[in-house]
Parts: C-alpha cells; structure tokens; sequence
C-alpha cells in the first residue's frame, strides 16, 4: 500500500475535510496503533513535502480526492512508506501524485523518450527530469541526488 493510501485513512473513516495534526495523532497512534508519535510526525512531512497534504491554519487536508483511494478492509500500512526513497522513486512519486497518472503511463513515456527520441542514449533518471519538466513538475531539489544516483551506477 502507498503512502496516499495511508494518508487517505483517517479522512475517510472520520468522514471529515479537515484534521488537525493531534487528531491525525490520535488516529495514527492510539485508535488505530498504526505507529507511535514520531512516524506520524514523519508521516505529515512527507505527505506535505510529496504534496499530497495541504495546510490550512492548523488543519491539514488531501489534496487529492479520497474517492479515487481504496482502503482494504483490515488495511495498516507497512514500514515501507517511511523508508527514504532513491531520488528516481521519489520524481516518480511526484510526477504521479501530480498529474494523477499511474506510475506505469508515467514509465512508458520515460522509455518512449528513451527509444524514440534519443535511441537509447540517454539515461532513465534524465529522460524522468524531461517527464517532470513537460509537465511543470518541480525537480531541481531532487537533481543533485539523481546526478550522484547516476556517478554510482557507473
């Protein structure tokens, strides 16, 4: 499950707009014992930072719609939504979360680039920066990481 799926969840179930970050707390940590304070301050940043969490005041809200997310029944999330993510994953996320495309349309024009425009000379992580900045997706704090993910493939 993705970290939308898990920020999606105490909307959804609260049926409300609107949180604020001691309610995201108490749902998170003590109805639901999902994780302890610290991730759920973790969890915020990141669904702000990714922009999948909006700030109004003291209140935050999706920024997407809770509609179009699916929580399983008996559904908890997994650790992997605090691990650090490569830069790469991380554009992709963004590119995603913005445009509302699937990662896999996402990938097929990343390799479309690749094939078509330059015959394959040109590397995955430059041809997603193409990807991003066609659709004004904002990448240049990620570009130093991609460039030193690219130095330790070599």
């Amino acid at each position: 499950m993705t970290l939308k799926t898990a920020l999606a969840a105490p909307f959804y179930h609260s049926r409300v707009q609107k949180l604020g970050k001691s309610e995201l707390i108490y749902y998170y940590a003590f109805d639901r014992r999902w994780m302890d304070r610290e991730q759920v301050d973790l969890l915020i940043h990141r669904g702000v930072e990714q922009k999948l969490l909006g700030m109004d005041g003291e209140m935050y809200y999706p920024l997407f719609d809770l509609a179009d997310v699916l929580i399983p029944i008996g559904y908890k999330p997994s650790s992997s939504i605090f691990d650090i993510h490569e830069p790469f994953e991380q554009l992709l996320d963004r590119i995603t979360s913005q445009t509302g495309k699937e990662p896999e349309e996402v990938v097929a024009r990343m390799n479309e680039l690749i094939t078509e425009r330059f015959d394959g000379n040109i590397r995955p992580e430059a041809a997603l920066v193409i990807v991003a900045k066609r659709d004004n997706i904002q990448f240049m704090d990620l570009l130093d990481q991609l460039k030193q993910a690219l130095l330790k493939k070599d």
